[in-house]
């Protein structure tokens, strides 16, 4: 989504419109960001919503957990697939690789396994 408005903008003004767009898309949750970041100290402080945002934390959690299930049992397919996702998740646990690598090890083993 966002980079999609940064591309539309491009398309329709150019530079200026790509940059206005990518503001357009970015600068309300700055905005919300900054505004929530002071206010949490003073809501955090009160019982009710405290609770609330413990709340939400928690299902924040489970939201990400099914998603991250769902997208395992669409990329996780065959024994190639199992082999990347097992050595990946040692890597993370044992030697807290950075994800990034991690990725871009993947997509190369991908890569290389499409073109054999």
């Amino acid at each position: 989504m966002f980079t999609t408005a940064t591309f539309i903008g491009y398309l329709l003004g150019g530079i200026p419109g790509a940059l206005v767009a990518t503001a357009g898309i970015f600068l309300p949750s700055f905005i919300f960001v900054a505004v929530a970041g002071m206010l949490i100290g003073r809501i955090r402080n009160s019982p009710w919503t405290a609770g609330f945002l413990d709340g939400v934390n928690v299902a924040s959690l489970g939201l990400m957990l099914g998603v991250t299930i769902q997208l395992g049992f669409t990329a996780i397919l065959d024994p190639l697939t199992i082999l990347i996702a097992l050595v990946c998740l040692f890597l993370l646990l044992r030697f807290k690789i950075n994800s990034t690598w991690l990725i871009a090890g993947g997509a190369l083993i991908g890569l290389i396994h499409t073109l054999l």
